[in-house]
């Protein structure tokens, strides 16, 4: 009993002597690292009294601490910054879908601002911007070395007044000069219409009316359809959709799940994840999907991509898409600023992050570059083609009805407009293709 006893005193002590040993440390290494920020802080404070005392100019110290501000966020990430009043109220505008500006999301690569994609029906976007352009001047004066958010606040102006953009653009030998006159931005959301037999659903961004839209527009496409029934297929288009708001997202992609997981987001905490499941009802009622998207598809589109893709329902077709797999939270700050912290990285339902790869097509097909016609085009597609019916004398074909030769001649304009649209939007014709070839697949009834 003597011996048991001292061998547990003797691991008490050893206990204590090794967490001294360890804990020690790790308790002087910790207080060091609190000196070194303080030290930091009161370096900070040296330099902040330097440049209000010795600075050549007079500055504003209100607009010292929020370059200092901004700059430590900006150093995080090229997502990451701070929002002044004036620029929170902006983002709000935003997100309820109406903004003035040019209509270009955009990003800072190498030091230059990189267009994710310009809006539809905006002035970027009549003007010839396309995803992917650099723009390294605005009006004459370089961007080089500029934050992001001084970048953009050089692009900002009354609206009617004129903007001049220099872009560098891939495949372009030379920078080129853009003029853009600055409007008031109304996004529209959701576009629907009815190409053929398909429904095609063009979402602009992800604001408070993404989702609402999206559900009237589809509805009203199968009404005028006379049905369901009547439709083959469902084009979702998101080329050149920058992204917005993750709960629209959500609600898209949940609008044709029936169930399973949508998204999932994992923070720097386990416990800060989250993972979002689809509830009962498709707006589609089990019709296939076709999803186009393009490197100027980011975020939200992302999330709605990779959700119908990883559960096959859709067939996602286009060029690889931006690759912005991580999620941004806006807090609010004393003074009626803002904070946009990147806090996430969010997954698809099979378990794969987006950030910096993108979601990869199913089928990849790019949308041709316009190829001006030459007056040998032109003629070639004057003349006109001669047939069997052209010919005189021919026999008629007498094991059709009147109704079936109306029906193939309805089924001939249908191919003929659908031809056009391949010039028009090879990318969306391809889509609806998909959809045609799906139906003539499917049980006769």
């Amino acid at each position: 009993m003597k011996k048991f006893v001292m061998a547990a005193v003797a691991g008490t002590v050893a206990g204590v002597v090794a967490t001294t040993q360890i804990a020690g440390p790790l308790l002087a290494q910790e207080a060091e690292k609190t000196t070194n920020v303080y030290e930091q802080l009161d370096l900070f404070g040296d330099i902040f009294e330097r440049i209000r005392a010795q600075y050549v100019e007079d500055v504003d110290p209100g607009d010292l601490i929020e370059a200092a501000i901004n700059g430590m966020l900006t150093s995080l990430d090229p997502h990451s910054s701070y929002l002044s009043p004036k620029d929170a109220e902006k983002m709000r505008e935003q997100t309820r879908g109406e903004f003035g500006g040019l209509g270009i999301e955009v990003t800072q690569e190498e030091g230059f601002v990189k267009v994710v994609s310009p809006i539809d029906g905006t002035p970027a976007a009549e003007a010839g911007i396309e995803a992917g352009d650099f723009i390294t001047h605005v009006d004459g004066e370089s961007l080089l070395g500029l934050g992001l958010d001084d970048a953009v606040e050089m692009m900002r102006g009354p609206v009617g007044s004129e903007i001049l953009i220099t872009v560098v653009r891939e495949g372009e030998p030379e920078p080129f000069d853009v003029s853009i006159v600055r409007d008031t931005i109304q996004l529209t959301a959701v576009r629907a219409r009815t190409v053929g037999d398909t429904a095609v659903l063009r979402l602009t961004t992800f604001n408070e009316q993404t989702y609402p839209k999206m559900k009237e527009g589809l509805e009203q496409q199968i009404e005028e359809a006379g049905g369901i029934d009547n439709l083959n297929g469902i084009v979702i288009d998101m080329r050149n959709n920058p992204g917005g708001l993750l709960n629209q997202a959500i609600a898209v992609s949940d609008a044709f799940l029936e169930e399973g997981e949508i998204v999932s987001t994992r923070g720097r905490d386990i416990e800060d994840g989250d993972r979002v499941n689809a509830t009962p009802g498709d707006l589609a009622m089990g019709k296939p999907i076709v999803v186009l998207i393009n490197g100027g598809s980011a975020s939200a589109s992302e999330i709605v991509a990779g959700a119908l893709q990883d559960h096959r329902r859709a067939i996602v077709i286009g060029t690889k898409s931006f690759g912005k797999g991580s999620v941004q939270t806006v807090m609010p700050l004393r003074g009626d600023g803002a904070m946009r912290l990147t806090t996430a990285r969010y997954y698809t339902p099979s378990g794969r992050s987006i950030q910096a790869l993108g979601v990869s097509p199913d089928i990849v097909v790019a949308q041709p570059p316009a190829a001006p016609e030459t007056e040998e085009d032109d003629a070639l597609s004057a003349r006109p083609l001669r047939s069997e019916a052209d010919l005189r004398g021919r026999l008629n074909n007498d094991s059709l009805t009147d109704d079936q030769i109306k029906q193939i001649e309805d089924d001939r304009e249908k191919a003929r407009k659908a031809a056009e649209l391949r010039e028009e939007d090879y990318q969306l014709a391809y889509a609806i293709d998909i959809l045609k070839g799906l139906s003539a697949l499917g049980p006769n009834e």
